[in-house]
């Protein structure tokens, strides 16, 4: 079993994902591209302490890129927007 550290990535704050994280209680995480969606529910769940209602997840390609006269890709990747149940808040994410 992989350790939930390893699991989640980073969280990912934009506009759009603090948006949805104080509307609809959501958090958007991205993780590593072999994990599944039981794996990121327990890594939130033991990481924060906070129980998950649901996981959506979407994978990522990387975008083709050039420095020069090389060409290159950068990494595929997954992104997860974790729900929460209702009254549960993550703390060291959230400024409110």
């Amino acid at each position: 079993m992989i350790e939930p550290q390893k699991i989640i990535v980073r969280s990912i704050v934009t506009e759009k994902s603090e948006r949805i994280r104080e509307n609809h209680n959501q958090y958007t995480f991205r993780v590593k591209k072999e994990v599944n969606k039981i794996q990121i529910r327990k890594a939130v769940e033991k990481l924060f302490n906070v129980k998950v209602e649901k996981v959506r997840v979407m994978n990522f390609l990387g975008k083709p890129k050039r420095m020069g006269v090389f060409l290159g890709k950068r990494s595929d990747w997954k992104k997860a927007v974790v729900t929460l149940k209702k009254g549960e808040k993550i703390e060291s994410l959230g400024r409110t």
